[in-house]
């Protein structure tokens, strides 16, 4: 029935671009390309990859997806040229060096982590994140490697430094004027807001139904632009984990 169809493509669509979320966010995500992996073979139906196909750097991950099904690319990696921002976020600081001292700190700062607003700030502020420069989430995973128990922890860094961008992301955007440009963002975006925010327990499950009836029933005003001055995030009262 053509009815069935319609249902069927709207629903690979939404699966399309929730693989295409974790593709871009592999390296934010526990366990790395071992974990998403895994998703994109479970999901990956014919009509998701054909709707992945019509989606900005779909096609890459469409590729990648095949590779993977054919045993060219092994569960726990990707061919470099297929990485998403064309490799950007794996590269960026593998060159950044630590000496013993900056490892002694690094190991510190990481085994002293506790998953809320504090420990983020804490451990932004610590040097040896900040030689890392605006990318120290990727450029730390990435001199970790081979470190299996440190990566691990440092998974816990990297959620709940997602989780609390979007949470922050969310607020803003629930106070703030939108632009067609930010609400059409909003709406690629849901599924990462749908994985994330739930960790903030209650407050979070409120916020997430708050931003699912704002994408569904504002409409955009044509005179409206992106808001020009940031709203203070709101904060948020449990720990991410």
């Amino acid at each position: 029935m053509p009815g069935g169809d319609i249902m069927l493509n709207v629903k690979a669509s939404i699966v399309a671009q929730k693989l295409l979320n974790l593709y871009r966010q592999e390296h934010v995500i526990f366990g790395g390309w071992a974990a998403v992996n895994q998703v994109f073979i479970a999901e990956a139906t014919p009509e998701v990859i054909d709707a992945l196909r019509e989606l900005p750097t779909g096609r890459s991950l469409a590729r990648h997806i095949e590779n993977l099904r054919t045993g060219k690319t092994p569960l726990d990696s990707i061919e470099r040229e297929l990485l998403p921002y064309g490799g950007a976020m794996s590269e960026s600081i593998a060159t950044t060096p630590i000496d013993a001292s900056g490892w002694r700190e690094l190991e510190s700062v990481i085994a002293e982590f506790t998953p809320d607003q504090e420990g983020l700030a804490r451990l932004e502020e610590s040097p040896v994140i900040k030689k890392f420069g605006p990318e120290w989430i990727v450029g730390i995973r990435s001199a970790l490697a081979g470190n299996t128990q440190l990566q691990q922890k440092w998974d816990v860094v990297a959620q709940t430094y997602r989780a609390y961008t979007l949470w922050n992301s969310a607020t803003e955007i629930l106070n703030t004027p939108i632009s067609d440009r930010v609400r059409a963002q909003l709406q690629v975006d849901m599924p990462e807001y749908e994985t994330y925010l739930p960790m903030f327990g209650a407050s979070g499950t409120e916020l997430l139904g708050k931003l699912r009836t704002f994408v569904s029933s504002v409409k955009p005003n044509p005179n409206q632009s992106t808001a020009s001055e940031s709203i203070s995030a709101e904060s948020a009262s449990a720990d991410v984990l």
